[in-house]
C-alpha cells in the first residue's frame, strides 16, 4: 500500500509543464513539507482571478481577526450569479479550508486543484459551479508555529485551531458568536450549494488509511438525498478513492476503545459545518486525513477526494441536483420532522479497516503502562460499523411561529440563514401554544463561550397573548423549515435555547418579602378554598413542605396572580394549525 500511496503522490505533484512553473505553490517548492502564510495564500488565489477569466474572487462578510472572508468562484460559463447559476439548475460545489488552520491540507490541495482545473490537468463539467473559501479561520492562521499540533506530523509551521477570540469555529454554526460564523451563514445561503466538503485532519487512533470520512448521517438528512447519500453517492466516494490509492475508512469513532471492534458513525449537529449544511439539505462532508501521516500524503490525498467530488459531479451532477433539490421542496410541505437523533446499536454493516495492532508497554515517564500501535504489524481486519440513527424526539410543525420583536438577536440569525419572516402591521391578540421550560440539564464547565443546556422538558399550554405592531411571524412553508424547527424547538439538542439564548427567562425578575405576602396571600387562600385544599392535600404527602412555612409560602406564591408570567415561558410562540 505504502508502494501505491508514493506513486500517486510522485504524479500528482510532478512540475512536468512547464506552463505550471509560473503558478508553484510553496507546497510544491518545498517537495510538500510547507504551507504558505495567510497572505501568500491569498495572493495565490488572486493571481489565479488575475489571469483567468474563469476565476472570481469576491469578498463577503468580516471575520474576528478584522479581515475579510474570500470567495473563490471557478465557473467555465463565467455567469458568477449564484442565483442564475440556480436557475440553470447547474451542480454548486462549495469546499471550505482552514476551518481549523493546523489542519491546512485543504488549503494547498485547493491552490493545486483550482490551477490544474485552470490548466487542463483536471476536468470539471462546464456546467459545474465550484466555490473555495480559501482559509475561513484567518484569525488562527495567522497565529502560526510549530507546536500546537503535538499529534500531526507537518508541515514545519501551520496555523492554531481557536480564532482570534479562541473559538473553535466548527462548533459555532448554529450560535454563531463570531463575526465567521455570521459570514459564512450569509455566503452558504448566497450559494446554497448541493455539495459542501470542509476539509480537516482527525485525531485518534493510528492505523494505514490516509483519508477518512464524515458524511453528514444520512438519517438526520432524510428524504430523497439521504437516501442517495447512503446508497449510491457513499459507496462511489469509497470505490473512487480506493481506485486512487488512498483506501478510505469512515472516521474513526472509536474514543475509548479499538478500532477493531467498531465504532458507530459520528453525528454531525448543526454545531459542525456538515450538519449545518444538512439542515437546508446539502449532501456534506468533512474529509478527515490522518494527523500521523506525511503532510504531502495528506495534502495528496485530498486532492484526489477532490478529484473524486469532480468526477461524480461529471458523471451525474443532475442526480445531485435532482435528490437536493427534492429534499429541499419537500420541506415546504412536511408535517412531521424527527430531532435528537439516538444510535441504532443493533443495526450495523461490516468495512475493511487497514490497521496497526496494538498492545501496552511501560512507559519510560511513569513506568506504568501506556498504549502503542506497532507498524511492523499491520492487519486488514472487517469491523462492524454502525451507521444508523433513529429519531429520538418527532415534533409537528405549528402553522407559524411568532417572535417578539425584542428578541432581535434570534431574529438576526434567522433573517441570516434565509428564513423569511414577516411583521405584524398592528397590535394584536391571538391564541397561540406557549411552552413552559419544566427542567433542563446544564454543564457544569464552559464548552466555546456557553453553558450549555441539555435534556430540555416542556409542557406545552395555550393562551391569548397580545403581541405589537412589528413582532415576527415565521411562516412554516418554506425551504429553510428543517433549520427553523432545530433552533426554534427548545427541546432540540442544538436549539437557540440550549445555547443559552434565552436564559434571561430563567431568572425571576421579582420577588416578595414574607412579612408582607403572608397577608395577601391568606387572602389569596381565601377566595380560593380550592387552592388551599391542594396545598393541605400537598402538605399531606411532603413532609418537608408541611415543616416548612416559606416552602408553604412559596407554594402559594407560584401558583398566584403575583407570579411572574414571563418567568420560565419560552418566548417563541406557536400558531397552530386550526
Amino acid at each position: 500500500m505504502k508502494y501505491i500511496i508514493s506513486l500517486k503522490v510522485l504524479l500528482i505533484f510532478s512540475l512536468t509543464a512547464l506552463a505550471q512553473q509560473q503558478y508553484v505553490t510553496l507546497f510544491e517548492e518545498s517537495d510538500g513539507t510547507k504551507t504558505p502564510e495567510y497572505k501568500q495564500v491569498i495572493a495565490y488565489f488572486q493571481s489565479l482571478a488575475r489571469d483567468f477569466d474563469e476565476v472570481k474572487m469576491v469578498e463577503m462578510g468580516m471575520t474576528d481577526a478584522g479581515f475579510p472572508l474570500h470567495i473563490v468562484l471557478y465557473d467555465r460559463e463565467q455567469v458568477f450569479d449564484p442565483a442564475k447559476w440556480h436557475e440553470a439548475k447547474r451542480p454548486v460545489w462549495l469546499i471550505n479550508n482552514g476551518i481549523h488552520p493546523g489542519e491546512p491540507d485543504g488549503i494547498d490541495a485547493s491552490m493545486m486543484f483550482l490551477r490544474d482545473l485552470l490548466q487542463g490537468e483536471q476536468d470539471l463539467a462546464d456546467e459545474v459551479a465550484l466555490a473555495i473559501i480559501p482559509v475561513y479561520n484567518i484569525g488562527g492562521h495567522l497565529n502560526r508555529g510549530s507546536h500546537s499540533r503535538v499529534n500531526q506530523n507537518g508541515p514545519e509551521e501551520y496555523g492554531f485551531r481557536g480564532n482570534a477570540r479562541n473559538f473553535d469555529l466548527n462548533r459555532d454554526f448554529i450560535k454563531a458568536d463570531t463575526k465567521n460564523a455570521r459570514s459564512f451563514q450569509l455566503i452558504f445561503n448566497w450559494l446554497l450549494p448541493h455539495i459542501f466538503v470542509d476539509t480537516h485532519v482527525s485525531n485518534g487512533a493510528d492505523y494505514q488509511h490516509v483519508m477518512t470520512l464524515i458524511s453528514t448521517q444520512h438519517n438526520r438528512l432524510g428524504g430523497k438525498a439521504g437516501e442517495y447519500l447512503f446508497n449510491s453517492l457513499n459507496p462511489l466516494l469509497y470505490s473512487k478513492m480506493e481506485s486512487k490509492g488512498f483506501p478510505m475508512i469512515p472516521y474513526v469513532n472509536a474514543w475509548g476503545g479499538k478500532p477493531e471492534n467498531g465504532w458507530s458513525q459520528f453525528k454531525d449537529l448543526g454545531r459542525y459545518s456538515s450538519g449545518y449544511a444538512a439542515l437546508f439539505s446539502t449532501l456534506s462532508f468533512m474529509p478527515e486525513t490522518h494527523m500521523l501521516k506525511a503532510y504531502k500524503e495528506r495534502v495528496a490525498s485530498t486532492y484526489s477526494i477532490f478529484e473524486a467530488f469532480a468526477e461524480i459531479l461529471n458523471e451525474e451532477g443532475d442526480v445531485v441536483v435532482e435528490k437536493v433539490l427534492a429534499n429541499r421542496e419537500s420541506q415546504k410541505d412536511r408535517e412531521v420532522f424527527e430531532l435528537n437523533h439516538v444510535l441504532n446499536k443493533e443495526e450495523h454493516s461490516l468495512i475493511t479497516f487497514l490497521g496497526y495492532e496494538s498492545g501496552e508497554k511501560p512507559s519510560d515517564i511513569s513506568g506504568l503502562p501506556r498504549l502503542y500501535y506497532d507498524r511492523e504489524q499491520p492487519f486488514t481486519k472487517e469491523v462492524k460499523f454502525f451507521d444508523k440513527y433513529e429519531a429520538g424526539l418527532e415534533l409537528t410543525k405549528p402553522e407559524a411561529y411568532i417572535i417578539p420583536q425584542g428578541w432581535y438577536t434570534v431574529i438576526e440569525n434567522l433573517q441570516r440563514n434565509g428564513v423569511q419572516l414577516q411583521q405584524l402591521e398592528n397590535d394584536t391578540t391571538i391564541r397561540v401554544s406557549i411552552y413552559e421550560i419544566k427542567d433542563f440539564q446544564t454543564a457544569s464547565r464552559p464548552f466555546e463561550g456557553h453553558y450549555l443546556h441539555s435534556n430540555t422538558q416542556v409542557e406545552k399550554l395555550e393562551d391569548r397573548i397580545r403581541f405589537r405592531k412589528g413582532d415576527y411571524m415565521v411562516v412554516m412553508d418554506q425551504p429553510a423549515n428543517r433549520y427553523i424547527v432545530e433552533v426554534l424547538e427548545p427541546q432540540s439538542e442544538d436549539s437557540f435555547f440550549n445555547w443559552n439564548f434565552f436564559d434571561t427567562i430563567l431568572q425571576s425578575k421579582e420577588g416578595y418579602s414574607a412579612y408582607v405576602f403572608e397577608d395577601l396571600a391568606n387572602e389569596f387562600l381565601e377566595e380560593h378554598p380550592r387552592m388551599r385544599q391542594v396545598l393541605e392535600e400537598e402538605k399531606a404527602k411532603d413532609e418537608s413542605l408541611a415543616n416548612s412555612a416559606a416552602a408553604q409560602l412559596r407554594w402559594v406564591y407560584e401558583r398566584s396572580p403575583w407570579k411572574e408570567k414571563e418567568h420560565n415561558r419560552y418566548p417563541i410562540f406557536r400558531l397552530e394549525k386550526r
